[in-house]
């Protein structure tokens, strides 16, 4: 469908709510529900309508998202695959890689993983050492990566390798879909602060990859990272619903449970980022009420702060994807998203412990908001790192938008197998 010719904002919300009406029930399994929001299209609606979308812009698609949640349904699978793998496979990928990859994504049978950082190749991601050689109709993998989120339920990883250390670094990269669960592959949790353990430390000793399954050119793999990177930072700032955000993928375990059973699972396993979501002003007037500090009109100016941040993010992140969607180039708007999100971080942070005082440090069911607000300001740490740091999201901006100089690379035009020698 092309921008000419889409439907107006209030077709698209009659279509979607009487489909949602006519088909949702709560006694359907998630895989079935799953795939008949992908078969109709209604799940991801930004995609083309040829690979289970609607061709729909950012705006259309938000009122489709509205129109699930108005009726208490489950939104479509949410992970790293629908998020980051789809769009780099529908930019890059060939016809057989979406008609391999987009089914299985679109449905949730799959849940994906990113294999991007490594010990010595995070902001510098360019510095990957881990590598890939040609064996016959496969690659042999070997090296490690970090910081790899929601591994051990995944079916496969997005894996930038180095495939020529003959070349400068940005050139020598290539850009893999892996499955995980193989004996090559050795997946070890990293505890958090938080209690939790999300990301993980993986190793690759042999690890086999499908030469068919090298998404975009040979060696010509950093492109399609920087590609899918910008999709992360715009996913990411936009913020996530977590109504939307049931774990896909045969490993979770949850795509046979009727949606009534994974609803309650899904606010469970969330409650503590639920009942207090970053960037939620209602939850901290909530809060502040509760605490007796409303009528403190700095507590309201600081609200009202973040209540304008978090409105501003959110039409940039939908501009963003409606470059995106148009087939636009990335440009500023996702580190500019990244680090408005990081701002909101600490914004909700600061106010909510602010608000609660020293009931703020307390874990547990008897703790206020059972706990919430100390979950929340554990993790809040982790915007100013994940999907590259605010440094690096300043200097992008700086060097690609405002034209600064860029920061002195001497590496820039030498071999990476010469810089692995010093």
């Amino acid at each position: 469908m092309v921008a000419g010719n889409l439907p107006t904002v209030d077709q698209v919300r009659r279509e979607a709510r009487a489909w949602i009406l006519e088909n949702w029930s709560p006694d359907r399994s998630v895989r079935e529900w799953w795939a008949a929001l992908a078969e109709s299209g209604w799940g991801f609606p930004t995609w083309p309508e040829e690979w289970f979308g609607r061709g729909l812009d950012a705006d259309r698609a938000q009122v489709v998202n509205e129109e699930i949640l108005a009726v208490g349904a489950l939104g479509p699978p949410h992970g790293i695959g629908q998020t980051m793998g789809a769009p780099a496979i529908l930019q890059y990928g060939t016809e057989a890689q979406k008609r391999k990859f987009l089914p299985v994504l679109a449905s949730g049978e799959e849940a994906w993983c990113q294999f991007f950082s490594e010990p010595d190749a995070g902001s510098d991601l360019a510095s990957l050492r881990t590598r890939a050689e040609r064996d016959g109709d496969e690659w042999s993998v070997n090296g490690q990566k970090v910081w790899n989120s929601g591994t051990i339920t995944s079916e496969r990883g997005l894996l930038p390798v180095r495939t020529d250390p003959d070349v400068p670094k940005h050139r020598g990269i290539s850009f893999f879909i892996i499955e995980v669960d193989q004996p090559g592959i050795e997946v070890n949790p990293i505890k958090q602060m938080n209690g939790e353990a999300h990301f993980n430390h993986t190793f690759f000793n042999d690890a086999k990859v499908s030469g068919d399954d090298l998404l975009g050119e040979l060696n010509g793999g950093w492109q399609v990272v920087m590609a899918t990177l910008s999709f992360e930072r715009t996913a990411y700032a936009a913020g996530a619903d977590y109504r939307f955000g049931f774990p896909p993928g045969e490993r979770s375990g949850m795509l046979d449970l009727r949606v009534r059973e994974a609803l309650v699972e899904l606010r469970s396993s969330h409650q503590a980022y639920t009942s207090f979501p970053l960037g939620d002003a209602e939850a901290l007037i909530d809060l502040a009420r509760e605490h007796g500090c409303f009528d403190d009109c700095v507590i309201r100016q600081r609200i009202m702060s973040l209540y304008c941040l978090t409105e501003s993010a959110r039409l940039t992140g939908l501009r963003a994807k409606a470059n995106s969607d148009a087939g636009k180039a990335p440009g500023p708007e996702s580190s500019i998203l990244h680090l408005a999100g990081v701002a909101i971080a600490r914004a909700t942070r600061d106010l909510g412990l602010g608000i609660i005082g020293a009931g703020g440090m307390l874990l547990g069911e008897d703790a206020p908001r059972q706990g919430a607000v100390a979950m929340m300001a554990l993790t809040s740490l982790v915007h100013g790192i994940q999907g590259g740091s605010e440094q690096i999201q300043r200097n992008i901006i700086g060097e690609r938008s405002l034209g600064l100089p860029r920061e002195p690379q001497v590496d820039r035009d030498k071999p990476f197998r010469d810089l692995l020698n010093k």
